[in-house]
């Protein structure tokens, strides 16, 4: 569960920290408070896409902080896999947002990324928000929550696995069934720069190869010019050059040494350096010898790199390149020619392809079919329970073509009236009505789902009464098995939470500050009177709300 929640410098927030309790954690206050700062704070630590415009005016950065304790198996599961193992079962999160839009992640104290965040995050939480209820009426969103119930998410990777390999098998069919007019000039174009590419016998280094070689042969004369000056250096015209020098140095040296033994080193180092200088000599004479004024070979030359830098320009490739464009495009070619041999190849794999794809798709349909029955049945009963007794909820499967999500369009018809046939959510449901729908089938997924913390951002969205309450209760109930945080305008909801916190709002110095404060019992009826009676709070709601309390 969310254990500890630090904020700093996020919208209106300055700085505060938040101890949240398990059981029901409520969260009221005016409009306007920052109510939604909170969410959007979680929203940040959960790795999701910020704005710049977070970072509170005038400040550089940021800061987000969540404490996790009893964290579950799952995960602690992805925390391994992340790389980012844990002995207790207690985590941390933290994320840093920079005013330029950049950010840096910590989880256990340790670099990590946004992504990483993210990965973790459904694992740890799940929010419900005011606009995930109108995800219902998109019909795609039903097959996605009769899938989580069902537990058909095996069945489904199994046959996403298939599904993209048909849509692979059959993209190439089609590219190999195009019209054979366009293949014949396909093949005639691509035989033209094959047999280009091919007498060009391009050589990987090649180039460089060359330029080297036609440097030598370009600049012989003055090559030919300082070996020579380097030659006369050492060995001089008369027997008088440097390692002439050196070797006479030498000598001195030794015949020193006879009156002191000190100068010896000096002798044998000397002799040493002689030696080195007559073997640069010869290399150096070497070399004289083996230069030569090639002008037929430096015009070959000319003439081969001037045809590659062509080729290169032509293909719009680095010459080092070209070879492997050259087997790319004989490759190309050779399938164009065996188009009969590898379209029947590539028929037989797509048939088999898509008869797998199928046979998976049936398999997750059957799963479907017998979870979607008894889904619906639930979320109805959970719909009764929340003031709409009367609710049909009948699951429709329809037959399409495949795609991402299999054969079937799923959708969940409704009736909220006796008497009226079922139809499309969006086509009756009103806000409130949407609001306990979407509850209902969070309750009914909640039964088998493992996270610790479950977040409802204003599910009272369009009720009020007893089908508050009511939601009120079912929160209550779903807090006996998860930690749930409920931001809410309803005082039957806030009544009945475990721990209540106020969003508050001031002003200093011209800035708006906001602090999140955990009400005490007084605290509690002070609030449940200031929702209840508006801004002037009479006595009457302030019984009200003390009655709501003891309730």
């Amino acid at each position: 569960m969310l254990s500890t929640l630090y904020i700093e410098n996020i919208a209106v927030i300055e700085k505060t920290e938040v101890e949240f309790s398990s059981g029901l954690n409520v969260l009221t206050g005016e409009t306007g408070a920052g109510k939604s700062i909170i969410i959007d704070s979680i929203h940040a630590i959960m790795g999701q896409r910020t704005s710049r415009d977070i970072v509170r005016t005038g400040e550089k950065q940021a800061f987000v902080s969540a404490r996790f304790e009893n964290i579950g198996n799952n995960a602690a599961q992805k925390l391994d896999e992340l790389g980012f193992a844990s002995d207790d079962d207690e985590l941390v999160l933290q994320r840093t947002l920079n005013s330029s839009g950049k950010s840096s992640c910590r989880i256990n104290g340790k670099p990590a990324t946004a992504s990483m965040l993210r990965e973790l995050s459904p694992f740890l939480i799940n929010i419900h928000g005011q606009h995930e209820s109108y995800e219902l009426f998109s019909p795609d969103t039903h097959v996605d929550y009769i899938d989580s119930f069902g537990g058909c998410e095996n069945a489904l990777n199994s046959y996403k696995e298939k599904y993209t390999r048909f849509k692979i098998l059959k993209k190439k069919l089609d590219e190999a069934n195009r019209d054979e007019g366009e293949r014949l000039r396909e093949i005639d174009f691509l035989s033209f720069q094959a047999n280009e590419l091919s007498e060009a016998a391009v050589e990987k280094g090649e180039e460089a190869g060359l330029e080297a070689e036609r440097t030598s042969l370009v600049n012989f004369e003055r090559i030919f010019s300082l070996l020579n000056e380097a030659r006369v250096y050492l060995l001089g015209n008369d027997s008088d050059g440097g390692a002439e020098a050196v070797d006479m140095a030498a000598g001195a040296m030794r015949s020193a040494a006879e009156f002191d033994s000190e100068y010896a080193g000096i002798s044998d180092s000397l002799t040493d350096i002689y030696y080195n200088l007559k073997d640069c000599a010869e290399q150096i004479s070497d070399a004289i010898d083996g230069l030569e004024s090639d002008p037929e070979r430096l015009e070959e030359i000319e003439e081969r790199l001037d045809l590659l830098n062509r080729l290169s320009r032509k293909y719009n490739t680095p010459c080092d390149e070209l070879p492997k464009l050259a087997d790319e495009i004989q490759s190309r070619l050779d399938a164009l020619i065996n188009y009969d041999k590898n379209r029947g190849e590539l028929e037989s794999d797509c048939a088999e392809a898509k008869e797998e794809m199928l046979k998976a798709a049936e398999e997750l349909g059957q799963m479907r079919r017998a979870a979607a029955k008894t889904f619906a049945e639930k979320v109805k009963t959970e719909m009764s329970f929340l003031d709409m007794p009367n609710v049909e909820l009948v699951p429709s499967f329809e037959k399409v073509e495949p795609w991402a999500k299999g054969t079937d369009k799923v959708e969940l018809l409704i009736s909220a009236n006796p008497g009226e046939a079922p139809k499309p959510v969006a086509k009756i449901a009103s806000g409130g009505e949407l609001s306990r729908m979407m509850l209902a089938i969070k309750t009914v997924l909640a039964e088998n789902d493992t996270v610790g913390t479950l977040i409802f951002d204003e599910i009272d969205t369009g009720i009020s009464g007893s089908a508050a309450e009511k939601v009120g209760l079912k929160l209550k109930e779903a807090a006996k098995t998860s930690q749930v945080l409920c931001v809410t305008h309803q005082a039957q909801i806030a009544a009945l939470a475990d721990s209540h916190y106020l969003i508050k709002k001031s002003f200093e110095q011209g800035r708006t500050y906001t602090e999140v404060l955990e009400l005490d019992r007084g605290g509690r009826i002070s609030e449940l009177a200031r929702i209840i009676g508006g801004v002037n709070v009479t006595e009457a709601a302030l019984s009200h709300a003390e009655s709501m309390l003891a309730e």
